[in-house]
């Protein structure tokens, strides 16, 4: 996951969605472009979560996902899990926290959309079932 300084500029040519954005009503225009950025107008508010996992899962978004706004280190290990490619954090957080805050959990109960994607074990995939 890559980290955007505050103060940098987004793509210019990234898709900018509000949280209440329909992304499967969306899911040409998204597809037309390479990055889409997701806004968190406050970190209590976790739609954009649930835009990246629909994006990744139902609309097969390859692009970058971007998380911006309202972003605190602390949402960084669930921004990866979600699909997120690149988050912007807010201006008072640190890049070398949020950073470290993605080593914190080595597993999870719970694959996530992606990991099933990824050749998982099969020791670990019945595990699961």
């Amino acid at each position: 996951m890559d980290f955007i300084p505050a103060a940098q500029a987004l793509p210019a040519n990234a898709l900018l969605l509000n949280n209440t954005d329909d992304v499967l009503a969306l899911a040409e225009e998204i597809r037309r472009h390479d990055t889409v950025v997701l806004q968190f107008p406050k970190w209590t508010d976790g739609r954009a979560y649930s835009q990246a996992v629909l994006l990744r899962g139902r609309v097969r978004y390859a692009g970058a996902i971007v998380a911006s706004g309202d972003v605190v280190a602390d949402m960084a290990p669930l921004l990866r899990r979600c699909g997120f490619d690149q988050v912007q954090l807010r201006a008072d957080q640190r890049i070398e926290s949020a950073q470290r805050t993605l080593g914190h959990f080595s597993s999870h109960y719970q694959r996530a959309l992606a990991e099933r994607h990824q050749g998982a074990p099969q020791a670990a995939l019945h595990s699961l079932r």
